[in-house]
């Protein structure tokens, strides 16, 4: 069976310890930042970056962008990246 977007943001969710959606939602800056810990990105917790700056730094980490540039990130993840991530958290 063939995994939806959403299915595989909430495998992502319960990987690294977010609880799962019912609704489909793209994540919010908190499970960002516990996906960007679970993949070793260094944020600043005390005051989250911007969502596009995370999720560069998230697919620079699983090896999906050169760097963690924010415009390369602009909007939610897609499928592909999302496979990639899961993966990642997989392995870990």
């Amino acid at each position: 069976m063939t995994r939806t977007v959403d299915d595989l943001r909430n495998e992502i969710r319960l990987a690294v310890g977010r609880y799962e959606r019912q609704e489909s939602t793209a994540f919010t800056k908190e499970a960002l930042a516990a996906i960007c810990d679970a993949v070793d990105y260094e944020i600043d917790t005390s005051r989250l970056p911007p969502k596009s700056q995370m999720r560069a730094g998230i697919l620079w980490k699983v090896g999906l962008l050169a760097e963690d540039d924010p415009e390369m990130a602009a909007t939610p993840f897609r499928k592909e990246e999302l496979k990639s991530i899961a993966a990642a958290l997989q392995n870990e």
